[in-house]
């Protein structure tokens, strides 16, 4: 390793955690939208995605609390708050994030099909509005399938794909991350077990049910959430038996054990690599080849075994996808020979730049870092470190990372301050540590 790299990781881990607490609580920020008659004014446990007041001008509007990005985030602080570079407010943080969380269990969308909120949003907005039918199924255990929330925990009235059925499971497993992290008691203790075990036994109900994709585009069964959704029940699961609740944490170890059985079927012998998705339709998605399936890797954590970093499968399909973007990306072209590809989402992408993502080449990085646990462990690090330099040489001199960099020009692109492009650098961060240290 060199010490150029090592000396900009650091630097960049400084900014990365300043940059991700914007988006944590952003009480200070009223994010107004006229079309719809909204001024959303945060309340404290919210993460917003972006803080960004944008308004597809022409940066998209990314001021929600979406259930996955949160738990993504919150994950990150906890690493921030062992290391020693967050304080006593993270864990402050985290309690506001779980009253924010379990408050959303009283939104009730039936309630908004008659009421005069419409009368708010102009002509031009009207269509982009949710459905009665959709506001319907908005209540119960209904609102743990809402991909996203307002900041200050009402409901999202626009039109947006849903349900998305990762989100509980991997709130599920921040907050068991969280637990081995801190001293939980009292009424927090029962707030947070109260917290888990609806999002366990969602989880365990609707894993088999079609949802939309990690990128919110297509609906059917996602390697993403199933491999998500095993991760939780098995994690839940020691946490049940702990909290002596015996028959819960059976369930919980039987429905890991037939996910992993069905994410065995995604394997794709010719192509060499997992699949992402079936879809509902039961038709060919031109998305087979996704990042999601390597975030899923790193974000269920856990070394060996199938479906972990260690699965020889799971590095096939890594380096197919390093093919995929080295041949599709003009950025790609010519590159030094320590540096490694620039990484999108699938082949196709028309999001924006289409171009690379930021978390996408750091959960490759991490990938690499928590792979050479698992032996060839300087082959690894090199890896790893050949997708960081990547990073660095489309990173802002300030630190600011936003949500793509350009495929052509590398310019940066779509949603400015990506709360997630700040937690994928602190986790592939501490992954890196945590094998070069030793």
């Amino acid at each position: 390793m060199s010490e150029a790299l090592d000396e900009w990781v650091e630097c960049q881990y400084g900014h990365a955690a300043k940059f991700m607490m914007q988006s944590i609580s952003p009480v200070g920020i009223v994010k107004s939208r006229p079309g719809f008659g909204q001024r959303i004014s945060p309340r404290k446990g919210a993460i917003v995605a972006s803080p960004v007041p944008a308004s597809y001008d022409p940066d998209p509007d990314y001021f929600f609390h979406w259930y996955r990005d949160s738990a993504v985030v919150i994950d990150a602080l906890r690493l921030l708050f062992e290391d020693g570079a967050a304080g006593a407010d993270a864990a402050e943080h985290f309690a506001d994030f779980v009253r924010f969380s379990l408050s959303l269990r009283e939104l009730d969308g039936r309630g908004l099909i008659d009421a005069p909120w419409r009368s708010k949003v102009t002509p031009d907005f009207e269509k982009f509005l949710r459905s009665n039918a959709d506001l319907s199924l908005a209540h119960g255990e209904g609102i743990l399938g809402e991909t996203r929330v307002n900041a200050d925990a009402t409901l999202d009235i626009s039109s947006w794909p849903r349900p998305q059925h990762d989100g509980p499971a991997m709130r599920a497993l921040a907050v068991l991350r969280w637990i081995r992290a801190l001293q939980i008691e009292g009424e927090f203790a029962v707030a947070v077990s109260s917290l888990l075990r609806t999002d366990l036994a969602y989880v365990r109900s609707r894993w088999r049910q079609p949802c939309f994709d990690i990128w919110e585009e297509e609906k059917g069964l996602h390697y993403y959430t199933l491999r998500m959704s095993a991760a939780a029940l098995e994690s839940g699961s020691d946490w049940l038996e702990r909290e002596r609740l015996p028959a819960e944490a059976q369930a919980c170890r039987e429905e890991a054990l037939a996910i992993r059985r069905t994410l065995d079927g995604y394997w794709l012998h010719r192509a060499g690599h997992y699949r992402s998705r079936t879809l509902e339709s039961g038709q060919t998605s031109a998305k087979e080849l996704d990042i999601a399936v390597i975030l899923a890797a790193i974000h269920a954590f856990g070394n060996g075994g199938s479906h972990s970093v260690d699965d020889k499968r799971m590095q096939a399909t890594l380096e197919c996808l390093e093919r995929l973007f080295s041949a599709d990306y003009a950025i790609n072209q010519g590159l030094p020979a320590d540096r490694g590809p620039a990484m999108g989402r699938y082949a196709g992408d028309v999001y924006y730049s289409g171009g690379a993502y930021y978390f996408s080449t750091l959960g490759c990085a991490e990938f690499c870092f928590r792979a050479a646990a698992g032996g060839g462990a300087q082959d690894w690090i090199k890896r790893g470190d050949a997708y960081l330099r990547t990073v660095h040489a489309y990173s802002a001199g300030n630190g600011e990372l936003s949500e793509q960099f350009d495929r052509t020009t590398g310019a940066q692109t779509s949603a400015k301050h990506l709360a997630w492009s700040y937690a994928a650098f602190i986790t592939c961060v501490a992954a890196r540590r945590e094998i070069t240290r030793r």
